[in-house]
């Protein structure tokens, strides 16, 4: 019997097949992509507007919140954190699988991935949150979705290290150990330049010296930078893995 054009066989076949690494360097390149365009476009179109100090002092680069206030910058910014939003809820939930799977039988660890997940989705729903309220229209808003970003952002990279040690001592996979040492790495690094940037920024506001603005700009761009490097390494973690959307498959009983 001739098959239609809506057999059996091809409603059993995949509709989307995607190896996860591209997955993942495509999620992670749309913040970064959206973040350095927002960044020159405010360098070349907005210097003065972007640049400036409530104090009136020398500074050479905008914050990353003055960088993506402005138009065009800010539907920039905007349409890219609304698109890699999606699949980062994604991959929090696939990563809270993964750590299920691998301790089944740790009371301790599980309830670090529960924890993960929620850090997980609070740090992606807190850069929504200051990306849609720019600094420009609601402050105290943007202001806390910030520190949502931050705190979150923070614990989140802490845990993972902590679990990451844990599969560390059990498993010897080479990429493991690769992603283990990179998550740390990037990590001390986050912290370092989270401390210099809140060190510049006060520093600013209290003696307003020509230039120290910068050096806060400079290290807010770094830290966002080494996030956003910390979850490429979801690269090493899920490399053979792939992200398929198939249809459901039909039900055989009578």
């Amino acid at each position: 019997m001739l098959q239609g054009p809506y057999s059996s066989l091809d409603r059993d076949r995949p509709l989307i097949r995607l190896p996860f690494t591209s997955f993942t360097v495509g999620t992670v390149l749309l913040p970064l992509t959206g973040l350095i365009a927002c960044l020159f476009t405010s360098l070349i179109y907005h210097f003065e507007d972007s640049t400036f100090t409530h104090c009136h002092v020398s500074n050479y680069l905008p914050s990353i919140s003055s960088a993506i206030s402005r138009v065009p910058e800010r539907y920039i910014w905007r349409c890219c954190i609304g698109l890699h939003s999606a699949p980062r809820y994604l991959i929090a939930v696939t990563y809270f699988n993964f750590y299920r799977s691998r301790f089944a039988k740790r009371l301790l660890e599980l309830l670090l991935s529960v924890l993960v997940l929620l850090c997980s989705l609070a740090e992606n729903t807190g850069l929504l949150l200051l990306t849609y309220v720019a600094s420009t229209e609601t402050y105290n808003v943007h202001k806390n979705g910030f520190v949502v970003f931050i705190s979150s952002s923070l614990l989140h990279m802490l845990i993972t290290c902590r679990l990451w040690h844990v599969i560390r001592r059990h498993y010897v996979n080479p990429e493991e150990m690769t992603s283990y040492r990179w998550k740390v790495r990037l990590f001390l690094f986050n912290v370092s330049c989270c401390l210099a940037a809140a060190y510049f920024f006060r520093r600013h506001n209290k003696y307003c010296e020509a230039g120290v603005y910068t050096l806060f700009a400079f290290f807010e761009y770094l830290v966002v930078f080494s996030n956003m490097a910390f979850h490429m390494t979801a690269f090493w973690d899920f490399g053979s893995k792939e992200v398929i959307v198939a249809t459901p498959p039909e039900d055989k009983r009578y």
